[in-house]
């Protein structure tokens, strides 16, 4: 009986230790998913504020916009945040160019 209470204070060990290396690399990776998708909807903001003020239609920029839109729309993880906020300010510069700025 002896040799049962071992594993499970074994087992406990274990999981005590697994969870306190899992755990705050969890709540890094999230932190960095929030942060990113904040960028990108900062970022996709800006671009529809050019847009707005941009007297010329630019369909490049257009379609950058809409395509950055659509990821956050669908969402996913930082990667996916990455692509959607380079889309959009791309776009950004764009109607900055075209406008003059």
């Amino acid at each position: 009986m002896t040799w049962l209470i071992w594993v499970l204070g074994a087992v406990l060990l274990l999981a005590a230790g697994f969870g306190s290396v899992y755990l705050p690399r969890l709540r890094a990776r999230d932190l960095r998913r929030r942060s990113a998708w904040a960028d990108a909807r900062a970022a996709i903001d800006s671009a529809g504020v050019s847009r707005d003020a941009c007297p010329d239609e630019v369909a490049e920029a257009e379609r950058l916009l809409r395509r950055a839109e659509h990821l956050a729309a669908a969402g996913g993880g930082a990667a996916v945040a990455e692509e959607a906020r380079g889309c959009a300010e791309r776009a950004d510069r764009m109607w900055r160019v075209a406008a003059g700025e």
